[in-house]
């Protein structure tokens, strides 16, 4: 196996890790992990396809760009479940039936 190769394996498990938790998770903490463990995934395969293809800076402009939507992500998200905590002193998903303000 090249080094391609174990970049792209961790990135697939990091992927399915991240999928796992957003599908079988009820809590709203750990969704948002799994969501943030996915863009990290993509972010990886970025950097090692950069890395390991070209020699321009693509992939980490790329990369870059997915930190930026992943920190952006984190705080709006965090926002909603502070928001959600304060009204249902709970952050389980099946009781945001509704988010009216």
């Amino acid at each position: 196996m090249n080094n391609l190769t174990i970049y792209l394996a961790i990135g697939v498990i990091l992927f399915v890790l991240g999928l796992i938790a957003v599908m079988t998770s009820k809590n709203l903490v750990k969704i948002l992990m799994g969501v943030e463990l996915i863009l990290n995934a993509a972010g990886l395969n970025f950097v090692a396809f950069t890395r390991f293809t070209t020699t321009n800076l693509d992939g980490q402009i790329a990369a870059l760009f997915i930190i930026v939507v992943a920190a952006s992500e984190a705080a709006v998200a965090l926002a909603i479940i502070l928001n959600f905590y304060r009204q249902r002193r709970a952050i389980d998903v099946n009781l945001a039936d509704s988010l009216r303000g």
